[in-house]
Formats: C-alpha cells, structure tokens, sequence
C-alpha cells in the first residue's frame, strides 16, 4: 500500500481556454503516464477524449487520470472552465487535498478566474499558481502576477521566474535552489542547468529576496532567523514554503508552456514539493448518523474506511459508474456501506479511471480516486464506509439551474427520451426535469443553454434519441375583476328524446382562493341529481378559459336559479348549461390575463449595479432592495417570467461572466393591457 505521505489528490482549476488540460496532458506525458503528447486543438488528448468536447474543444465534464513521479502517487481531477459546467469543479474542489490553479500568461485575470480563486478560497484548498502559455504573443508573466495580486484573494509567492518571454521563453530560475534550467531539446519536459542569466540576476536576487520575506512572515522561527541572518537556507524555504501552502498562508507561482511541454518536469517537482499530501491535511470529519456525535476519518490505512461519491456517469452499456474519494482506511473486496441509504451495496471490480481507460486494481487507500459500477442504491453525495463505523460526510449543494426549456422528441421517442433523461439527472445534479401541468410541456432546467445542448447530444449519442429544445410556453391564467350574472340555457330537440338544461349562476372575484361553488337552489327548480354536473360544465369551461383559451382561476360561482324538464333534462345537458353560463358570465365580469411574476436575486460587482438595475426595469421588473454580500452586490426584483426565460445568456453578456443569480415563483398578476391585447391575438392565430 502506498505510504499516505506520498499521496497528492490535486484538482486543476482555472477558467476557459487557460491550457488546464493542456498542461495535464504534458503532465501524464513527462511523467510516462502516456506515450504521446496530445492536443485540445487536435482532438487527441487524453483528457478530453469525449465527442462533445472534440467538438467544442472545452472540457465539459471533469476527467480522472493518476501518474507516478519521484515516488509520489498523484491522482488528478481535470476540471471544466465554463461555467455551464461549474458544478464539477465544485465537486472537485470539495473532495481534494489541493488545487493547481491555471492562469494564461495572455488573458490573464479575467471574469470567470475570480469565480474560481472564490471556490479555492471557500474550500480552504491549498493551492499553486501555474501560469500558462509562456510563448504566446503578447504573453506577460509580470503583468499576469500584478493582476493576480490586485484582484484575487490569494497570496501569490513566485517561486520560478521565467527566462525570456513569448517566442524566446527558454528556462526557469528556480528562487528556493536559487539555480537557473533551461528546457530541453528532447520535448519530454526535462530541463538542464544552466547559469543565471547575468540580465536576470538583479531581477532574481530582488525575488529571491522577497520570496524570501514571505516565507519568514508565516513563521515565527523563520522569521526570528531571517532577521538575524538576512537569509534563510535551500532547506529553510522548502521546508517553509510546504508548510506555508498547506496552511494557506501563500500560493507558489511558477510558469510552463504546456503545448510545447516546456520544462513540465518543473510542475511535476513542484506537485510534489508544495502541495500536501492527505496526512498533510488532516482528517475529514463526519457525523455518525446513529448518534449524530461527531466522527473524524483519519487519513491512514488503517482506519476504519470511508469513502465519499462526488460523480456519478452514466454509460449505456455499463451501466452507472460510481466515483468516490477514499478519505480513510484500505478498500478491497466486494461490498462496502452506504451511510445515506442504510444499505450495503455489492461491487464488482475496483478501476482507476485514466482518461478514457479504465485500469483495474485490488485495493485503494486514502487519496484514491477510485470507480466502481453498477451499484444498485448509491448516488452523488453518498458516504461509503463500513457498517459498523457508519459516517455521513458532508455533502456539497450542487448550484441552482438558471434557464429552461421544454424537450421534445420525435413522436414515438417521448418514453425513451424521459427515460434517458432520468439517467442524466443521476449523472448531472445541476440538471432538474419536471412537468409543467398547465402546458403539459415536459421541462429541463440546467445552467445554460449551451449545457442543454450539450445534454442533447450525449443524449443523441449514448441513447439514440433526438431531443429538441423550445422555449417553454408561459403558463398565463386568467381571472375577473368584478360579479356578473348569467343564463346558461341548452336547448336540442332532433325527434325522440330532447335535451334541456336551464341555469342561472353568478360569479364573483375571490383572490388566491382559486375556485368555489355555491348551491344556492329553493325549491327543486334544478334537481338535486343535476347540480353537480352544473359545476363540472364550469369547471370544463373555466379549464379551456374565455379570454385567450388559459384556465381561469379565483372565482366563486353561485347557482341560484334555472329550470327543468321531466322528460328532456339530463346530467350531460346540464353541464352543457353550466359551461355556456360561465362563458356568458365571465366577459361581463371583466376577465384579465394574469402572468406569472419571478423572485430574483441577481449578485454582480458593483460596476454592474446600475446596468443590472436599469435592464430590469426595461423587463417590466421592480426593484424590490438592494444589499452588499461576500460576493458582490444583491439586487431584488420581481420580474414577469416571459420577460426572462433567457437572462443566463444575457446576464452573461452585460457582466462578463461575472454575474449570478437565482429565481422563483413569487404569485400572479395582472398582465398589462396592450400586452394583453398581443397574446390574445398570437393565441388566436394558433388556432
């Protein structure tokens, strides 16, 4: 079993079109975890080896892969930088031990990397700062750190300075060693030293200097020996950096182009050297689910094991492959249990997940990230563990979905389609499906619509089933603002036996109370037996609705009078009268359309506020409050839900990415009249 101190489980972070998988890829490369060095551009990495992200070129879902370097057993999490697919990094983050926040040395610090230094920073993640794409034009290392240390909340600490810059970027000067390497020849990530640049040794020793000073600040005996000796030693600031990172106190900062495996061997070292291992970070704590009393999960062999499910993937021929983080203890064998569902599941085979492949093997100790398949009860956010050291882990809150659309699927599919979309909802927790029973339309919810898409083709692709996105109808209703009476009267006479219902019935406004019915008959004029078909008939027509052909809500209905005929009347006839009544009654009443109106909470940065602010009014919304918060400014509003069917895309777009927020029903109101007037005739054109 390997030694837990040589454990590193590391998620690589950073946002889109930064060279994360790039930079895994010359990872698994030079540590001889792959015989070739693939490209996202090329559509042969290993990493993102599905069809959709060929395609799109992004990763969409997080990727799993493991190397061996220097003795160190390393299990990494390639992470999505779109933020359709935010919630996988969020369950990455949640389950490792540190992160390798990737940063491009072009874009530098844009919108969505605040949103991922925010999620290392709330998960108290120990991470390093690797700069990308060190030979591009305009590529600025400087530049790039001054953005860092201006707008992010890290501390970031170089620790190799690049040597030469874009097509000339050649070497690194490593300030702990205080040596300079220049990149092989060979491609294969290895380097050779070199002397120090005699331009750069101003520059290093300045550095160096200031490494120095922020490795001295996080200790009280480095930093007594610092002030007494003016420097500290090779050892001193290794030994210092480690513990700085694990504590948080600094991020190391060092520099690669990942596409032409530029000195990769650096970041490997570096893995290594900075980031803890799971004996660094302590135990994970739990609560037994028996007795609630807290439990703590050491990270040692032999413990008692515990394991938390943060993925699940669906597959359709293997069935649902289960990934966990194994926190405690040696997993072997076939069975484990499940803390959540109070079960014990059997499994197979225990896999390490590598890219693409899956690579089989007999036991896992604590940092693995391991797969087992088929498991009958287990789901994301289940803790496994033994029966008789039942534990609970705490489990991360997937992000709320902010658009939605109704799905649709040739005729004949709709079952295989609702069918594989409740496989995708056990594999994607940020995607929710429900039934809107107004429209009848089956709705999907997800973070974007290119996340829906997305969904669509794999649906296409694991399935066969085509699913086709629409906006979803809105759900209008309609109602009256004032009493109005009315005869319903059914007359048919076609030889034989003729058909009589005759109702009087009078309907008043009752606000929030939906619908209520009166018998108010004296004296047998409508029998007894005919009276609730008089209700179903208004019930019928008040369904089908009277003014644009949406349900009518909020009404109480009196039946007072009518009359009958011995021979002729009828349940069916009645209903009849019933319906024809209300349809008479209603446009008396002055019937409306009413809308549903949506909660919004919108957080963005304060730059933003005025645009935001100005946006919703112009969607008919009212601006309910406003309030500072940890992650930005929160607007309040009220906005109409046809108003706002596509704000993801939009808030996007006015903020930069850097916008957020989250939406639900609030109550119903009465739409405006020349908005009125446009969906009753689009209504009437349908017909």
């Amino acid at each position: 079993m390997q030694d837990t101190a040589m454990v590193r489980n590391i998620a690589v972070i950073g946002h889109g079109n930064g060279g994360k998988t790039s930079l895994v890829e010359a990872m698994l490369y030079t540590a001889g975890k792959i015989n070739r060095l693939g490209k996202v551009d090329d559509g042969n990495s290993s990493m993102d080896y599905d069809d959709e992200e060929i395609k799109r070129k992004i990763t969409i879902s997080s990727s799993f892969c493991n190397y061996s370097w220097k003795k160190n057993e390393v299990y990494l999490i390639d992470t999505p930088g779109d933020d359709s697919f935010f919630n996988e990094t969020i369950s990455a983050a949640h389950v490792c031990d540190g992160a390798v926040f990737v940063i491009g040395a072009v874009l530098g610090v844009k919108g969505q990397t605040h949103k991922f230094a925010d999620l290392i920073a709330e998960n108290n993640l120990p991470s390093m700062i690797v700069v990308t794409k060190m030979d591009r034009e305009r590529a600025d290392f400087h530049k790039t750190i001054d953005q860092i240390k201006e707008s992010l909340p890290v501390s970031p600490t170089v620790v190799h300075l690049p040597i030469g810059k874009e097509e000339s970027f050649s070497g690194i000067v490593d300030l702990v060693a205080n040596k300079a390497y220049e990149f092989a020849d060979s491609g294969k990530g290895g380097v050779k030293e070199i002397d120090i640049p005699a331009e750069l040794e101003d520059e290093v020793a300045a550095a160096r200097e200031a490494l120095m000073e922020s490795i001295a600040e996080t200790d009280e005996e480095l930093i007594d020996k610092f002030l007494e000796e003016g420097e500290l030693t090779e050892e001193d600031l290794a030994a210092g950096l480690k513990k700085a990172v694990a504590e948080g106190e600094v991020t190391p900062v060092t520099v690669t182009c990942a596409t032409k495996n530029s000195g990769t061997s650096v970041i490997l070292d570096a893995v290594n050297n900075f980031m803890p291992s799971p004996a660094d970070v302590g135990p994970r704590r739990g609560v037994n689910p028996n007795t609630k009393e807290e439990v703590q999960c050491p990270p040692s062999a032999d413990a008692p094991f515990t394991g938390f499910v943060f993925k699940t993937m669906a597959d359709p021929y293997a069935g649902r492959l289960t990934i966990f983080r194994v926190f405690s203890g040696t997993l072997a064998g076939e069975s484990f249990y499940n803390a959540n569902k109070k079960t014990a599941e059997r499994f197979g085979n225990l896999f390490l997940i590598e890219g693409k492949e899956q690579r089989q093997v007999d036991s896992v100790g604590p940092g693995a990230l391991v797969a087992v398949a088929k498991l009958k009860e287990t789901t994301t956010g289940d803790t496994l563990c033994l029966q008789d050291n039942p534990v609970i882990l705490e489990a991360v809150e997937p992000l709320s979905p902010v658009i939605t659309y109704a799905v649709s699927a040739k005729k004949g599919d709709e079952e295989k389609l609702f069918s594989s979309l409740s496989r995708m909802l056990d594999e994607d927790l940020s995607l929710k499906m429900s039934r809107e029973q107004q429209t009848g339309e089956t709705l999907v919810s997800g973070m974007s619509q290119v996340h829906l898409e997305v969904v669509g083709s794999i649906i296409k692709r694991k399935f066969g089933v085509e699913m086709e996105l629409n906006l979803p109808k809105i759900p209008y209703m309609e109602t009256i603002r004032s009493s109005a009476k009315a005869q319903g009267r059914h007359k048919k006479q076609s030889g034989g036996r003729g058909q009589f219902g005759d109702c009087w019935i009078e309907i008043d406004p009752i606000p929030g109370e939906k619908f209520e019915f009166v018998d108010k008959i004296v004296g047998g004029v409508i029998p007894q037996q005919y009276r609730p078909a008089v209700e179903k008939g208004i019930l019928e027509a008040m369904e089908k609705g009277v003014l644009a052909g949406y349900p009518v809500t909020d009404v109480k209905v009196t039946l007072y009078d009518g009359s009958y005929h011995t021979v002729d009347s009828s349940e069916m006839a009645f209903k009849i009268a019933g319906s024809l009544a209300f349809k008479q009654a209603a446009p008396a009443a002055g019937l409306v359309l009413l809308e549903p109106i949506m909660e919004m909470v919108v957080t963005v940065g304060k730059d933003s506020v005025g645009d935001i602010m100005g946006d919703l009014n112009s969607r008919r919304g009212r601006v309910l409050g406003m309030d500072s918060g940890p992650k930005g400014e929160i607007v309040t509003a009220q906005v109409p839900m046809a108003e706002i069917q596509t704000y993801a895309n939009e808030l996007t777009s006015m903020t930069g990415g850097l916008g957020s927020f989250v939406v639900k029903f609030s109550h119903y109101e009465e739409v405006p009249a020349q908005i009125t007037e446009k969906i009753v005739a689009a209504r009437a054109a349908d017909k």
